[in-house]
């Protein structure tokens, strides 16, 4: 017989009785006390449940936002169709948008992202093109090809989710404060790594805004990227060098979004990849939480924050997406050790690598 008395842990509290279809289902995602960390720095550290999005990721605000947008403007009218180059995420939170307001929706990716992504965003009904990986100076880049191919299309838009600036307003709106209320304003730290910008900008400014400065924002950098260099040299670009086992983070250039807020910044350092690969598969062992790789190194990069700021303080960072579409890669023996990864993975958590 069940009891009438419910346990603390089933009763989590709704912001609405109902919401208004998937759009309405985006946003006010829970943030999760990582306890483990928590003990084990002395601090305080959250992680906003991004993954718990109706599409699956945090990309699924900066979906919503850039169309919603675009509506509001007029450059884009019922039936229309919406180009974007992506990496995954953003294009499946197209994918979902497009489906629920009747849009037709064109993804071109680079040719380099899981295959399970790619699959998802067709099984979603979005045209998908995988192009191959170039710089973004050089003209056959996956965001340049989105563009032109709107450009020939009649009541089309490209949404150019890296320097279209309603991406960055999105979580300046919503995932903001949401992360304030939830803290109850007491936020010592916010970090999170950035591929277009829109969420460590725009949260970045509604609690630097909203704490009078208070609150220290960092970005977090994957390998490859330049924009740790940037930051902590004053504003230098260096050519873009190296790789990553992450998807969709790291950049090349300041965009759009991220010009709106990088001279804000309180600081950026690097995540080497062997620490975002073991604390995926700490994060699963100790929290139960099945995170990607960014989300790992968005953790990783919390911690590593938290030490910085010192005993008691209250860091956040953003659980970006879950490990379903990478867990081909992620927990294959073989694919780990083409990375040079293996040996990264602690004896006592190699249980989970089980698919060869």
């Amino acid at each position: 017989m069940l009891s009438a008395a419910r346990s603390p842990l089933l009763r989590r509290t709704f912001t609405t009785n109902h919401v208004d279809g998937f759009t309405g289902a985006v946003g006010n995602t829970p943030l999760i006390y990582l306890k483990g960390l928590s003990e084990k720095t002395g601090a305080h550290i959250y992680g906003k449940a991004e993954f718990q999005n109706p599409g699956g990721s945090v990309k699924d605000r900066a979906a919503l936002g850039v169309i919603l947008d675009a509506e509001k403007r007029g450059l884009l009218k019922p039936g229309g169709t919406v180009v974007e180059g992506t990496a995954g995420n953003t294009g499946i939170g197209l994918a979902h948008v497009c489906r629920a307001r009747g849009y037709r929706c064109v993804i071109f990716m680079p040719n380099t992202q899981s295959q399970e992504k790619i699959d998802l965003l067709r099984m979603l009904g979005a045209d998908v093109y995988p192009v191959p990986a170039v710089a973004y100076e050089n003209p056959a880049n996956y965001n340049h090809q989105a563009r032109d191919f709107a450009k020939d299309i009649p009541n089309a838009i490209w949404t150019d989710q890296f320097d279209n600036t309603a991406n960055a307003n999105a979580h300046y709106e919503s995932t903001g404060p949401e992360i304030w209320e939830q803290t109850k304003g007491e936020v010592d730290g916010f970090i999170c790594a950035t591929g277009t910008g829109g969420t460590l900008a725009g949260v970045g400014k509604f609690l630097h805004e909203k704490s009078q400065a208070k609150t220290q924002i960092w970005l977090a950098d994957p390998p490859g990227s330049v924009l740790t260099s940037y930051v902590t040299s004053g504003g230098k670009l260096v050519e873009r060098s190296g790789s990553s086992i992450t998807e969709g983070i790291g950049q090349g250039r300041i965009t759009n979004n991220l010009g709106t807020f990088v001279n804000q910044l309180s600081g950026a350092f690097t995540i080497d990849d062997t620490k975002s690969i073991e604390m995926v598969y700490h994060l699963l062992d100790t929290e139960g939480l099945y995170l990607g790789a960014s989300s790992a190194l968005n953790v990783v990069a919390a911690a590593e924050l938290a030490v910085k700021l010192g005993k008691g303080s209250k860091v956040v960072t953003i659980l970006c997406d879950g490990a379903y579409r990478y867990q081909s890669r992620l927990f294959s023996k073989e694919w780990l050790k083409a990375k040079g990864l293996e040996d990264a993975i602690p004896s006592h958590l190699k249980k989970y690598t089980v698919l060869d």
